[in-house]
């Protein structure tokens, strides 16, 4: 037998060992699947009928679908037949209600935005409204997932609403119809200065590409020469619509997002297919913490082709591609099929959920597990953690009495009394302010509502209290920590003077959007807006701008 049939004879033999082999373990892995699955069928039997106290067998069952699905990653959910309708809203952008926001102050369940043009503005139903009462059901002991539940349903249908009014003795009543709602993915833009756009972007609802090109393509008629994409916050949304928003700046046939997965043939390398907008207008492009998914794709795109200037702070970190799978009985599986990749090549997944600690906890990946990559004109960028912006700035967030004026409703309520006192005198978001005088009525206002916080300095000093006692030092620091306490107290007072230019700012913005709705509360929010600010320097200045994006 010569060499050639030798190596025939033996490439063979390896191939029918390896079919084999692959079959054996296809057989044992089908084995444990209907093994265990026996096992918990004959448990949940077991369980139903005998343990001692009665057991809801769906609520157990879910229970233990969910227990399942948190072991792989958070964006694994079943989603039962009773929820089908809150994950349609999520993903299509629309439902049937009246378009309401509500929230809770002090136990009242609160209009914290009625939406222009919905149901409910045209009904009469207003900001600061308390609902008392729906359809003659009284619901102030709800919360309010219920009652956001009961104010949805069939297009079409009516429902009467009670509300508690500020200045109304009796209770109002309203008929309202309700309307397929549609949650704008773009709720503002317009021109920040005479030649610079402004689109707010907060979520990848169906139509957030047409809605966002629809936007420049009409700012540009107005004037604008550059533009400013505010993604701070959306947590994304639909895959091809974070396509369709890159295109807007990117060039067709361009790459955008690749996906691979555990099934080959659901790997799709995705491109630009439409013309795009404008290729060369100058763009900054806002990030922060709560930019994630498909914030992240479009970020990732306009920086790995040099197409503009990121600023903010690092992105989320969210490079996994959710499918839905049905289930019997109207339910689904929604789950991670695969990861994204943006155009250089990385994945920005900032967390690996197939390797955890022997606790089960989840870390981040290490900085020394990140590789780099390159963008379009060679600059360096990593991947392994979210998008890092090209111009960071620090979110220093709002200081803890702010906090406590805005989680307490304080601040909501004062701006519900201004308007209905001053309905005559509509403000201006651009030009408004707050004067000395309206502060000190808010001052004066303040003096009887219990606003107590605690601060992080005040937790820290309380562990170095209980730290000193363990380690037998409490005696010699007792006093020292004691005035420390006095101090940090006697500073807390002063604390609504000390902070009265961000308190200011935030009660300019409530104030407005009770004349303007959420367009006025995002024009009014500009000025203070450092981000914003930062945005609009960078654009000014063509130098800095092409520096950022030049490789070093």
């Amino acid at each position: 037998m010569n060499s050639n049939k030798k190596l025939l004879i033996a490439v063979f033999s390896i191939i029918l060992i390896s079919l084999f082999s692959f079959k054996i373990k296809l057989s044992d892995r089908y084995f444990e699947i209907i093994k265990n699955l026996d096992i918990f069928t004959t448990l949940y039997k077991e369980l139903n009928t005998y343990y001692v106290d009665e057991i809801n067998p769906t609520d157990l069952m879910e229970i233990g679908i969910e227990a399942m699905l948190e072991s792989l990653d958070p964006y694994t959910n079943f989603i039962p037949e009773d929820r089908i309708e809150d994950y349609r809203i999520m993903s299509t952008g629309q439902y049937g209600g009246i378009g309401t926001a509500m929230g809770k102050f002090d136990g009242r369940n609160i209009v914290l935005m009625a939406f222009e043009g919905s149901p409910a503005e045209k009904a009469g139903i207003k900001i600061g409204d308390e609902i008392i009462a729906i359809d003659k059901v009284d619901i102030r002991e709800k919360d309010t997932d219920e009652i956001n539940t009961l104010l949805k349903g069939q297009i079409g249908t009516s429902l009467d609403v009670t509300v508690k009014r500020y200045g109304e003795k009796k209770p109002l009543k309203f008929t309202v119809d309700r309307a397929r709602i549609n949650v704008e993915s773009v709720p503002y833009y317009g021109l920040i200065e005479e030649d610079i756009a402004y689109i707010r972007l907060t979520e990848f609802s169906s139509g957030a590409g047409s809605d966002v090109r629809r936007a420049l393509i009409e700012l540009k008629d107005k004037g604008a020469k550059k533009v400013i994409l505010d993604l701070r916050g959306n947590g994304g949304g639909l895959l091809n619509e974070s396509i369709e928003v890159s295109n807007v700046f990117v060039p067709k046939g361009y790459e955008i997002v690749s996906t691979k997965g555990k099934i080959e043939e659901w790997n799709k390398s995705y491109t630009a297919t439409k013309n795009p907008l404008d290729v060369n207008i100058p763009l900054v492009v806002l990030i922060n913490n709560g930019s994630a998914s498909a914030s992240e794709i479009v970020s990732g795109v306009i920086q790995d082709y040099d197409r503009g200037v990121l600023v903010g702070q690092k992105s989320f970190g969210k490079g996994l591609v959710q499918a839905t799978r049905p289930l019997s009985y109207n339910s689904q599986l929604k789950l991670t099929t695969a990861k994204y990749y943006i155009p250089s090549g990385r994945s920005i997944q900032a967390i690996d959920y197939s390797h955890r600690n022997e606790d089960g906890s989840i870390g981040q990946i290490p900085d020394s597990l990140k590789s780099p990559f390159k963008t379009k004109s060679g600059r360096v960028v990593y991947d392994g953690g979210g998008i890092s912006p090209d111009s960071k700035v620090e979110d220093e967030g709002y200081a803890p009495i702010t906090v406590q004026l805005i989680k307490n409703g304080f601040i909501f309520d004062f701006a519900t009394t201004y308007y209905y006192k001053n309905q005559e005198n509509i403000p201006d978001p651009k030009t408004f302010e707050i004067p000395e005088q309206l502060f000190k009525e808010f001052t004066i206002w303040l003096e009887n509502k219990n606003y107590h916080y605690y601060s992080d300095t005040e937790r820290m000093l309380s562990k170095l209290k209980e730290q000193s006692k363990k380690d037998k030092f409490h005696e010699f620091i007792d006093d020292e920590l004691a005035n420390l306490e006095k101090e940090i107290q006697n500073h807390k007072s002063e604390d609504v003077q000390v902070f009265q230019e961000e308190i200011k700012s935030v009660l300019k913005e409530e104030i407005i959007s009770r004349f303007h709705k959420r367009q006025g509360m995002i024009e009014a929010s500009f000025e203070s807006d450092i981000e914003v600010v930062h945005a609009v320097e960078i654009l000014n200045n063509e130098i800095k701008y092409k520096e950022l994006l030049k490789a070093n």
